[in-house]
């Protein structure tokens, strides 16, 4: 994984220091707010980490929702970076619930296929994949989404402290040769930890590149 440049590392740690602020939560398009700003979603299957994440690189405790608040897990979350804003984060559903019924699997999957072919200032989506498991199949099923909506994406490995240093190194491996078989996956691994910090830096400055650069 490169090390991002220290300036952008800088301005990104600055920026999200500042205001981040949650601005409202869309469980159909119509309700999605105007298109004014560059926007980075993130999307993974639940409890992969996704709020933590989040949380994370925003430096707040709870500023995105774990997936037990009712009602929100269905919604594109909107948040924005800034003072005057400079981007909006999006989190986005979680997938792979398997025991949902088949409509609010099937209203999931027209929320976000519409919104990731629709919404023209996606600037970039990140992919999370629990780095104790690698890619599933519900995984694959979400690379190929966005490769048929021509929406890049970065895969980030979530939980990697919880893996077993030799462990890790199997899933990064496995999970680099799926990514090379997606033509909208970057070829370069974000391998992340909420709980350590591990890769946070690196991440938050690629975010802040994707956004406005």
């Amino acid at each position: 994984m490169n090390q991002p440049d220290a300036e952008l590392a800088e301005r990104a740690a600055k920026l999200f220091s500042g205001r981040v602020e949650f601005l409202k939560s869309a469980p159909a398009l119509k309700f999605l707010p105007d298109p004014d700003f560059p926007e980075i979603a993130f999307c993974g299957r639940s409890n992969v980490g996704k709020s933590s994440l989040i949380n994370a690189i925003t430096g707040r405790r709870s500023i995105a929702r774990t997936s037990v608040t009712p009602g929100r897990t269905q919604e594109l979350n909107f948040f924005e970076v800034g003072e005057p804003t400079r981007f909006r984060l999006v989190d986005m559903p979680g997938y792979g619930f398997a025991k949902a019924p088949p409509k609010v699997v099937e209203n999931w999957r027209r929320l976000v296929r519409d919104f990731l072919r629709g919404r023209v200032v996606l600037k970039r989506t990140l992919l999370l994949v629990d780095a104790r498991h690698g890619v599933k199949p519900v995984d694959a099923e979400m690379m190929a989404m966005l490769d048929e909506s021509a929406v890049g994406y970065r895969i980030v490995l979530t939980k990697a402290d919880k893996v077993k240093a030799s462990d890790l190194d199997r899933v990064v491996t496995a999970t680099a040769a799926e990514a090379r078989k997606h033509p909208a996956a970057f070829p370069q691994l974000h391998i992340t930890s909420s709980e350590k910090g591990m890769g946070i830096a690196e991440l938050r400055a690629a975010v802040l590149a994707d956004a406005v650069l």
